[in-house]
This record gives structure tokens, C-alpha cells and sequence, in this order.
């Protein structure tokens, strides 16, 4: 998928894990509704950090760029380590380590490790990435070429400001689902493991597939490209994309929001 998709894709998913929580009696209050659909609509950018041409490695200037470059060779490294006989050679690190569930887990732990350890700055630091990536992705029209790039960190950088000083008011889900003293914003890690999981499950739906199940080998394959029938699979791009898929985003995703408000 495109980043467009996935940026929809992602806050979709969460919207929807804020209708189920409604449901079940537990609703989420708006501003942790609000900043988490952003959150993962940004972190359903991350794993195409391994892609020098994909949004998120061109998000930040010569500081994506660079750790594009590394995590492109650490997905390599790890894939050449661990392929098995019926895993294909490859030039590349592109959907190998960080399009896995374990990439998924370990991303999102870690930040919700940062967020309870590292204080308000760190929290601030956390918005304000995910804010970016998100307006790249969901605005990608408004947010295209180089010249924009500072208008879109201003606005990342505000939003991330007033979003936590909301936050962090009484009532307001600074300590959602976890309650405990110490725990305020550990739930940050939660939309960013569901928005990589979400990127990885779009991936599978096109033609390459996805390898989610790593390390978990799958008969000769452990980089098993988890994936729908080949007729049933998509290019990247594609019609199907653009006018079925994005379109049905935006549709859950208001449902979902109107469902996680109690409107309907």
C-alpha cells in the first residue's frame, strides 16, 4: 500500500478500537480518541523506514534519511541471518524486519517504556514525530515537496503542544487504561504496535504479501509472505487502492469515531 492508505488505514483502526471500548463500557475519552487515531495513523507510516523512497524516510530531512540507511542494512543483516532454504536472496532490507508482529511489539513497548520513564519531554517528543508523519499521510497533498517541510513540523510541533497540555488535564486519559502512579501515557504504545500491525496486514493484501509471522517459520520459509490468494491480491497504487479501499477507510473510520462518541 501507499502511504495515503496506510495513514487512513491506521486511524480507522483506531477509531474502531475506541467504538469497541464504548461498546464494552469502557469509552475512551476524546482526547485519547483524537490523539491516538493520529498517533497510528503516523505510526502506520514506520515500518517503510527501510524504503529510502517511502514517506517516513523523507519526513524529517538528512535524519530520516540517515536512519533509513541503518535500518535498511540492519533488516538485511537480520534477514540474511535468519532466512531458511526456501527463502529467496535478496538485494535488500525492504519488508523483512520491520513488517513483522516481534517489530510491531518491540516498538511500541519501547515507547511506551520511553513515555513513563522520560517525562514530558519525551511525551512531547513522541506526539510530535507521530504528528508529522500523520499529517504527511493523511494530508498528503497539502504536506508534498520540500518546501512545505517546516510548515508541517510548526504545525506538528503546535499540535503536540496543546494536545498533551490537554492530556494531561484531570479526566482527560493522560493515565487511560492504566491507572497506577508512575503509568500516565503508557498507553502511548498501544496505537503505535496497532498502526504497524495495520501497515503490515495492507502489505499482505498486495502482490508481494507480507512476512508478519516472523521468526515463526512457515514450512521452508521463516520470512513467509503471509498473504490472501495471488488472485485476490493488489499492486500498490492500484484502483483498488484509491477508489475501493481509501474510501471504505474513511467510511469506518467516521462510523467508528461516531460509534466511539456515543452518537450513534
Amino acid at each position: 500500500m501507499m502511504g495515503p492508505a496506510h495513514s487512513l488505514s491506521g486511524a480507522a483502526a483506531w477509531l474502531g478500537v475506541g467504538a469497541a471500548t464504548a461498546a464494552a463500557g469502557h469509552p475512551m475519552p476524546w482526547p485519547v480518541l483524537l490523539c491516538g487515531a493520529l498517533i497510528c495513523a503516523g505510526a502506520a507510516l514506520a515500518p517503510d523506514l527501510d524504503h529510502k523512497a517511502a514517506t517516513i524516510s523523507r519526513a524529517f530531512g538528512p535524519i530520516s534519511h540517515g536512519l533509513c540507511e541503518i535500518v535498511d542494512k540492519l533488516s538485511y543483516a537480520v534477514y540474511k541471518a535468519t532466512r531458511k532454504k526456501g527463502d529467496p536472496r535478496r538485494s535488500g532490507g525492504h519488508r523483512t524486519l520491520t513488517h513483522t508482529w516481534l517489530w510491531a511489539v518491540l516498538i511500541g513497548a519501547g515507547t511506551s517504556l520511553l513515555a513513563i520513564t522520560g517525562g514530558r519531554w519525551a511525551v512531547l517528543a513522541i506526539l510530535f514525530v507521530h504528528m508529522v508523519l500523520a499529517i504527511e499521510g493523511l494530508l498528503w497533498r497539502a504536506a508534498r515537496g520540500s518546501s512545505s517541510d517546516v510548515l508541517v513540523w510548526l504545525l506538528a510541533a503546535t499540535s503536540a503542544w496543546i494536545l498533551a497540555g490537554i492530556l494531561d488535564q484531570p479526566g482527560n486519559g493522560s493515565n487511560w487504561l492504566f491507572t497506577a502512579p508512575g503509568q500516565e501515557y503508557l498507553w502511548l504504545g498501544l496505537p503505535i504496535v496497532l498502526g504497524a500491525l495495520v501497515h503490515d496486514i495492507g502489505d499482505a493484501l498486495t502482490v508481494s504479501g507480507c512476512p508478519i509471522l516472523w521468526p515463526i517459520p512457515v514450512g521452508r520459509k521463516r520470512w513467509y509472505p503471509v498473504g490472501p490468494p495471488k488472485a485476490m491480491r493488489f499492486r500498490a497504487g492500484s484502483w483498488v487502492e484509491l477508489k475501493v479501499l481509501m474510501p471504505a477507510f474513511m467510511v469506518l473510520g467516521g462510523v467508528g469515531c461516531a460509534a466511539a462518541l456515543n452518537v450513534i
